[in-house]
């Protein structure tokens, strides 16, 4: 069964404002967690249960997973900085 993707209006705003080719690739990133969410480039928040980011170029998805209902909410992508995280 795949997992269900949910994600925060915050972040379809966030691509809006990322140049094009960039969010392309985001967008694709964020539909293959639905088939795997662990997968790639990730990272387990520390200090958190369920909080994961991706690494995608020089940007992070940010995004939750609950693996008991087998839901992934992104919540958020930022451009890496010095004080990014």
């Amino acid at each position: 069964m795949p997992w269900e993707l949910r994600i925060d209006s915050v972040v379809l705003k966030q691509l809006k404002k990322i140049p094009r080719r960039y969010a392309e690739r985001i967008f694709e990133v964020i539909r293959s967690f639905a088939i795997n969410p662990y997968a790639g480039d990730i990272e387990k928040m520390k200090g958190e249960d369920a909080l994961w980011r991706r690494r995608v170029g020089s940007y992070r998805v940010f995004y939750e997973v609950d693996g008991a209902k087998k839901i992934i909410t992104v919540f958020d992508v930022r451009r890496r900085t010095s004080n990014t995280y």
